[in-house]
């Protein structure tokens, strides 16, 4: 899976002051224009993570973040959960949601930059799903973004027979 230099360094810094916190970092990304960036950290536990443990971890991750110099200009730094679109980004991920729906992106697979399936885990160094009616086999380094599905049951209201 393809990070740039700056997400290594800032991942390198953050992971274990999660890990100690009890926290999973599951992964930090940039967006936004160079004018005003954004730096988005998301955090999990087993536990799940709420509002409270979010804004506890702001203090650090900024601490930690500001320390780093990742930018010479301002930007703005979001420390949330990852959501119901979970970013897959680590290897054991892959084989963690086993039988959940993903979104793949990656380059140079059958001439195709998505796809969407069925997880089925990993196979040495491949991402395998089942997408359109059949198995792929996906290089993990080609991958250039990897999210659940995330999928909301509103429930159905139930007709109660009389």
């Amino acid at each position: 899976m393809q990070k740039t230099e700056l997400i290594d360094r800032l991942t390198e810094a953050l992971e274990p002051e999660a890990a100690a916190r009890g926290l999973e970092l599951v992964a930090i990304e940039q967006v936004g224009g160079r004018g005003m960036p954004v730096l988005r950290v998301l955090l999990d536990s087993d536990q799940g993570i709420d509002i409270d443990a979010i804004a506890s971890a702001n203090a650090w991750v900024s601490a930690i973040i500001d320390e780093a110099e990742p930018f010479s200009h301002p930007y703005t730094l979001e420390v949330s959960s990852p959501g119901i679109d979970r970013p897959l980004t680590k290897r054991g991920d892959f084989t963690r949601f086993i039988g959940q729906t993903v979104t793949i992106k990656a380059k140079g697979y059958e001439k195709r930059t998505s796809w969407t399936g069925e997880l089925l885990g990993m196979e040495g160094d491949d991402v395998i799903l089942t997408a359109d009616g059949r198995r792929v086999a996906i290089a993990y380094d080609t991958i250039s973004k990897a999210r659940l599905k995330g999928v909301v049951d509103f429930g159905r209201r139930k007709e109660q027979s009389a």
